[in-house]
């Protein structure tokens, strides 16, 4: 086991990937001879050559296209986002290119895309650099949507997102990159589709993911002082959705919170919560409770930052509420 740093983690990935198959190549903004913004990409113009190390132009629509074009020859693109957000740019190649063309080609064409990058609410980023894109591109067919959440998950991910025959949006949240975490030496893939039992319990079902994961888990450490029992949930596949594993939760526990950084209207919550009430309604004794980002920009201040997303004492409260009703 070596101490690993997240964006250490998933420049391993790529690096392990890339050395392992030649048709895979990463392109975007300052990847190359720069390293990327946040160095995921250190030096791999030096090992793999620029002619699969390639720095664009600050166009996204143009790159995109051009890697989705590349993945329909055999090519495996890692598009590397500068920021998540600016992918909104490429938003009509994305749906309309990446999600449709295997289905419209007759299965001629294969779409083996990973899109990657920072996002989420940062510190003092502004609204425009603080946007959570998950439920934008939910409901585009033909996507599959990743939030990975530790070092160890976001290796095991990545790497399995490469290999993968489908364009998968791989979402990083832009405060976890210096998390440190053990990582087995040998290589290690995890699936895409499958949440992730982070903690057991009885009394009430998180559903989490991303920078929100580890929120819950500060909530949690309260609640077990409280005597709570709470089991903790990492979403980790947004689309599809694990719902084999929350089933299994909830036909234990019978109640289900979800905590998400996406704002509440038309988010993942949302669809999770139709989905919950449409398949396990019978298996709850509650409502299902959403917590999530409000509904406006994110503020530029600090403190308004913090007001508009949700804090572990709002988990904790969530909880305590839900559990009492019960009692």
């Amino acid at each position: 086991m070596a101490e690993t740093i997240f964006f250490n983690a998933l420049r391993e990935a790529i690096d392990e990937e890339m050395a392992h198959d030649d048709t895979a190549f990463v392109l975007g903004e300052d990847v190359g001879h720069y390293g990327g913004s946040y160095k995921v990409t250190k030096d791999f113009y030096k090992k793999y050559g620029e002619l699969r190390v390639l720095d664009t132009p600050i166009a996204e629509n143009s790159f995109t296209g051009m890697a989705i074009g590349a993945a329909m020859t055999g090519l495996r693109p890692i598009i590397e986002g500068m920021n998540m957000g600016f992918l909104l740019l490429a938003f009509n190649q994305i749906s309309n290119n990446a999600g449709m063309v295997r289905y419209t080609s007759g299965g001629n064409f294969k779409i083996p895309l990973v899109i990657r990058g920072p996002g989420g609410v940062g510190r003092q980023l502004g609204a425009e650099h603080s946007q959570r894109l998950e439920a934008y591109f939910q409901a585009v067919p033909g996507l599959k949507i990743v939030a990975c959440s530790t070092p160890y998950n976001a290796k095991g991910l990545l790497k399995s997102a490469i290999r993968d025959e489908n364009p998968v949006l791989f979402f990083e949240h832009v405060l976890l990159y210096n998390l440190k975490e053990d990582l087995p030496e040998e290589e290690y893939w995890q699936p895409l589709e499958k949440a992730e039992l982070v903690r057991s319990g009885s009394d009430v079902t998180l559903l989490t993911y991303s920078r929100m994961r580890h929120h819950t888990l500060e909530a949690v450490k309260q609640l077990e002082k409280e005597g709570f029992n709470p089991e903790v949930i990492d979403l980790i596949s947004l689309k599809p959705l694990d719902l084999q594993t929350i089933g299994e939760s909830l036909r234990k526990t019978h109640r289900a919170i979800i905590v998400e950084e996406g704002m509440k209207t038309g988010s993942i919550g949302a669809e999770l919560t139709a989905l919950i009430n449409d398949q396990l309604f019978d298996e709850l004794d509650a409502p299902v409770m959403r917590l999530s980002s409000e509904d406006i920009p994110t503020p530029y201040n600090g403190t308004l930052e913090n007001l508009t997303i949700v804090q572990p004492e709002q988990i904790v409260e969530a909880v305590q509420k839900m559990v009492a009703l019960q009692v």
